[in-house]
């Protein structure tokens, strides 16, 4: 996998997810395969087919975030003030509504939050922008039109 970059903000959510899967969330898991081992016949035993269903998740996500801590590069180009860049807080108008956006990379990305990713079309469209600029994005719903009002 190439490396990826991700905001300094975006790294320090992947160690904390991290490290709470790999011992607070991993012990819980581990008592409830005990406790369900406990009931008997293992068989027919929905808590433990559950808890080793929730453990082997929760390890493959473990795995999934070493893999992604390893590739990542941290950029931080939330202080660029006159292009937009990684970690960039953009005002922008569209359709007459003001509407603002932070670039993240990939796995930060939550649209309902405002965070778009650099690598979705209006991520880089935004990217190395500036105050005033006006860009088009194809969409599914056809066109957009951006006009970039400020840049944080």
């Amino acid at each position: 996998m190439p490396d990826q970059i991700i905001s300094q903000e975006g790294h320090d959510k992947l160690e904390q997810e991290l490290k709470y899967i790999t011992t607070i969330k991993r012990l819980e898991i581990a008592k409830r395969i005990e406790s369900a081992k406990e009931l008997g016949d293992l068989s027919e035993n929905a808590e433990y087919t559950e808890a080793k269903d929730e453990q082997a998740f929760n390890e493959g996500r473990a795995a999934e975030i070493k893999m992604l801590l390893k590739n990542l590069t941290i950029v931080n180009n939330g202080d660029r003030k006159n292009s937009i860049g990684m970690g960039s807080k953009v005002t922008a108008m569209i359709n007459g509504n003001e509407k603002q956006y932070t670039i993240v990379s990939f796995n930060e990305a939550d649209p309902v939050e405002g965070k778009i990713s650099n690598e979705s079309p209006l991520g880089k469209a935004f990217l190395d922008r500036k105050k005033g600029d006006t860009i088009k994005v194809e969409t599914p719903n056809g066109e957009s039109v951006y006009k970039i009002l400020s840049i944080e």
